[in-house]
């Protein structure tokens, strides 16, 4: 008998053995069993994460809104990498494979993979900072290199930011060298109104400061009410008259089409026009040449 005949007799006696069929059954049991509660555990730990943060948002220690929101989203991938984690070892010793010498492997591969994978542990690392020193956070209105937009996620290896026309840029931490951020201050909207030479300086001044006592009531993004600096160029045919507004963090571009809008239609009521380009044709006399 040769030997690839004794092997396939051997195969079909294990396989006609009730003990074989018992172990296998008893251990894909227990694999589904060690997928359901790491499911179970992953979803109970976020719900006992978020609400952490809810209780910290109605107590009088609370923090950073900001800053709570993105430490909930990576404590949130953090308990599912360790569960997923955990669950796959426990799966490996269910199959009899030596998890300690696998472990032991994996450390010196580890070790030598670690001296070519030197950009993903400054990715670690500069996630890991980004987030110590609170740089920015999940909302936040950042500007990082060419890419602007507001924070979707922050990890320890990457950070995605959605633009306002809606594509997603996924940055590596490591490469992250300068940032501005937008939404930790607040911001100032700048408006500029042409005035023409003919109308009344001064009544225009007067129309417009009036209006703008009274936006502070009508815009909640308004931190205080606007303010005429008074005129800022003279140009050949018109005089611009500027205006500044503190407000809200990222709330100064759509407060200033509002504060135009409503200037606009203030200055029509005072009979007052708004500076507009005049064109003026001139025709050749066929009599006289001029």
């Amino acid at each position: 008998m040769s030997i690839t005949e004794k092997g396939f007799k051997k195969i079909i006696a294990k396989l006609q053995n009730e003990d074989t069929w018992l172990n296998l059954g008893e251990g894909l049991v227990k694999i589904i069993a060690i997928i359901i509660v790491a499911q179970l555990l992953i979803r109970f730990g976020k719900v006992m994460i978020h609400n952490i943060f809810k209780i910290r948002n109605i107590s009088p220690l609370r923090t950073n809104v900001r800053r709570e929101e993105t430490l909930s989203k990576l404590l949130d991938n953090i308990l599912s990498y360790v569960v997923y984690f955990i669950a796959f070892l426990t799966i490996l010793s269910v199959m009899n494979i030596d998890v300690k010498a696998l472990l032991a492997g994996a450390g010196i591969v580890g070790l030598a993979v670690g001296f070519g994978a030197q950009s993903l542990v400054k990715d670690v690392i500069t996630g890991f900072f980004i987030i110590f020193e609170d740089q920015f956070s999940v909302g936040d209105h950042v500007k990082i290199g060419q890419f602007e937009g507001n924070v979707e996620t922050i990890g320890l290896r990457t950070t995605k930011i959605k633009s306002w026309t809606g594509e997603v840029h996924i940055i590596p931490n490591g490469s992250i060298l300068e940032v501005t951020n937008f939404s930790i201050n607040n911001s100032v909207a700048v408006v500029d109104i042409a005035i023409p030479y003919k109308e009344d300086i001064e009544k225009a001044q007067r129309v417009i400061e009036g209006l703008l006592e009274t936006m502070q009531e009508k815009y909640d993004e308004l931190v205080k009410s606007p303010e005429l600096l008074g005129v800022q160029n003279l140009s050949p045919t018109e005089v611009t008259l500027r205006i500044v507004a503190e407000t809200q963090p990222m709330k100064h571009a759509a407060l200033a089409r509002n504060i135009r809008r409503d200037i606009k239609l203030e200055l029509d009521q005072n009979g007052i026009d708004i500076s507009y380009p005049n064109i003026v044709m001139l025709s050749k006399n066929p009599v006289t040449g001029v």
